[in-house]
């Protein structure tokens, strides 16, 4: 079946270069949640990863006539959102850049402790899990971006270490050894921080500071109101290579499908005046 859907792509690409809404609707939207999930690991916070997915998806578009065939359709709109990601600077972490020292002091400091119930009544357990998923997020942002991508391609999704070294411009070598020299950095200081791994720090204890410093708002939730990835995204995510186990605290990450909004501006896109003439201009270009 995966093969049979491989070999339909090229006829896609062509309907949707031609102007076919219907053929470019189904590329985009079968590569939505990659994108999507791509973009809130490098940015951090699902409002960023929403707007830059379409950004990404509209540059996927306007590019399509330069896909060749000679790699995976997926593999080409992943070099397009890496490429595109780590030279994004609108989101939250580009305006408060982070880094492990930041991050471990403000662990280390103790000042989550005395700090007053701020739940709202909102269950306990339920904001303990989204503070997990956001501080994973948030420990990806101590990397500069182009190790971030590293560290994501070759940890959290299953790409070829050629793919990828093609992708970010290096030799596969090159990029094996940052790959290592990264899970190293992250696992010391899981080790050291992080309760998942055995360090010093516990999302539980941390759920009122996190209130307190905005960092979580019981009455927003972000990571609940996401859909889980289908199948063919689940098979996408990788599970950790045994290179070190404390950076395992990553496999666990979920797989998620793009959100209701960014799903919405696809539809409501390719039925806009800006979409006609940017395929006007496109087919003007072919011919």
């Amino acid at each position: 079946m995966e093969q049979e859907k491989t070999e339909l792509v090229p006829a896609l690409v062509e309907r949707a270069v031609k102007g076919d809404k219907a053929a470019l609707e189904e590329l985009l939207g079968s590569v939505q949640d990659l994108v999507f999930n791509l973009a809130l690991r490098m940015l951090g916070t699902v409002p960023d990863a929403e707007d830059a997915t379409q950004e990404i998806l509209v540059k996927v578009m306007t590019r399509l006539a330069t896909f060749k065939g000679q790699s995976a359709f997926t593999t080409w709109v992943f070099r397009v959102a890496a490429n595109h990601l780590q030279s994004y600077r609108k989101h939250l972490f580009a305006q408060h850049p982070l880094s492990f020292e930041e991050y471990g002091e403000d662990i280390a400091s103790g000042r989550e402790q005395d700090m007053p119930d701020l739940s709202g009544g909102v269950d306990r357990a339920l904001l303990e899990k989204e503070l997990k998923l956001s501080c994973s997020n948030v420990m990806l942002q101590c990397f500069e971006p182009q190790d971030r991508c590293v560290f994501i391609l070759g940890t959290m999704f299953k790409v070829d270490s050629r793919v990828a070294a093609e992708m970010l411009e290096m030799t596969p070598e090159a990029y094996r050894q940052r790959l290592s020299r990264l899970r190293k950095r992250m696992a010391a200081f899981l080790g050291e921080y992080c309760g998942l791994a055995g360090g010093r720090c516990a999302c539980a204890r941390r759920v009122d500071y996190a209130v307190a410093t905005h960092r979580l708002d019981p009455r927003h939730l972000a990571f609940p109101a996401l859909e889980p990835g289908a199948q063919v995204l689940q098979d996408c995510v990788s599970a950790m290579e045994e290179i070190d186990d404390l950076s395992r605290v990553f496999a666990a990450f979920p797989a998620y499908r793009a959100t209701p909004a960014a799903r919405a501006f696809l539809k409501e896109f390719l039925r806009s005046d800006p979409y006609a003439r940017v395929a006007a201009m496109e087919r003007e270009e072919l011919e």
